[in-house]
C-alpha cells in the first residue's frame, strides 16, 4: 500500500506531501498519519519550520474522499468523532509555535481548503488553481472549520460569497482578498514555499514561537491578555542566546546567525 504523505526534511525544514496523485485525496489513512507527523514534528527541535504541499503538479487536495465517510463513522464511533480528529490536528499545526507554509493549486476544495487555513503561510499557483468550500453542492456546510477560518481570514463578506455560491476562486483573487500571501507560477511555487520555510527557520525559534503565540488566536483574546502573553514571551527570550547574538550582531553591523 503507498504511503499517504512523503516526509522529507532539508535541513531544519519538513518537507510534507500528499501522496495520492493526481488527486491527492484526503482520506483516513491521510488524517491518522498526518496526526502521527504533526505530533513528531512538534517534539522534534531540529525542525524548525514545515512544508505542507503534494504529489505531482495537478491538485494540492480534492478534499476527503467521501466515499470513506460511513466507514470513518463507524471506525470512529460517530460523526462527532470522525471531525474532531481533524479538527484537532488543524489545530495542533495552527497552535505549534512553527510555522507552516502551505502550497496551492489545482483543486483545493473543501478539506484541501480548510487543512491550508490551519496553516501560517499559504501560497498559491498563478494559474490553474481552483480553491473553495463547495459544501453547499453537497447538502451541507464545510465540517473541519472552514466556515470559521475562513471569515476570520479574508472576513464576513468574502467567506458568505465563496461559501454560500460554491465559489471555486484562482490563485490572483486568492491574493485580492487576503486568502494567500503570495502567487507564483506553478513551476516555482514548491521551490519558493521552501525558500521561506528556510527562511523562517533561520530566524530565532524562541521568537518565533513567541509571536505565534501571541498572534495566532489573538482575535479571540483582549489586548490586556495579548499584552500578557507578549510580555511572557519576551521574557523567555532575553536570557536566550539568540538574543545575546542578535546584540552583538547588530553592534558589529553583520547579518546575525541564529539557533546555534
Amino acid at each position: 500500500m503507498t504511503a499517504p504523505l512523503v516526509l522529507e526534511q532539508q535541513d531544519a525544514v519538513a518537507i510534507i506531501s500528499i501522496n495520492d496523485a493526481p488527486r491527492n485525496r484526503m482520506t483516513l489513512e491521510f488524517i491518522d498519519e498526518l496526526e502521527q507527523l504533526v505530533e513528531k514534528i512538534a517534539a522534534d527541535s531540529s525542525i524548525r519550520a514545515v512544508v505542507l504541499t503534494a504529489e505531482g503538479n495537478d491538485n494540492f487536495s480534492v478534499g476527503m474522499n467521501l466515499k470513506q465517510l460511513p466507514q470513518g463513522i463507524e471506525r470512529m464511533g460517530s460523526p462527532d468523532a470522525l471531525f474532531d480528529q481533524r479538527l484537532r490536528v488543524i489545530s495542533a499545526i495552527e497552535t505549534m509555535g512553527k510555522p507552516w507554509i502551505v502550497t496551492l493549486f489545482g483543486y483545493c476544495l473543501g478539506g484541501g481548503l480548510e487543512l491550508p487555513l490551519g496553516c501560517h503561510f499559504r501560497l498559491a499557483a498563478d494559474e490553474g488553481a481552483r480553491i473553495g468550500l463547495p459544501e453547499m453542492d453537497l447538502g451541507t456546510v464545510p465540517a473541519w472549520g472552514g466556515s470559521a477560518r475562513l471569515s476570520k481570514c479574508v472576513g464576513r463578506d468574502h467567506a458568505l460569497d465563496m461559501i454560500l455560491r460554491g465559489k471555486k476562486i484562482t490563485g490572483p483573487e486568492a491574493y485580492r482578498i487576503g486568502l494567500v500571501h503570495e502567487v507564483w507560477p506553478l513551476a516555482e511555487l514548491k521551490d519558493r514555499a521552501i525558500e521561506l520555510a528556510q527562511t523562517l527557520a533561520a530566524q530565532p525559534a524562541m521568537a518565533v514561537r513567541g509571536v505565534l503565540d501571541v498572534v495566532v488566536g489573538s482575535e479571540d483574546k483582549t489586548l490586556e491578555e495579548l499584552l500578557q502573553v507578549e510580555r511572557a514571551a519576551v521574557k523567555r527570550t532575553l536570557a536566550s542566546a539568540d538574543v545575546q547574538e542578535g546584540m552583538q550582531a547588530f553592534l558589529e553591523k553583520r547579518k546575525p546567525t541564529f539557533n546555534r
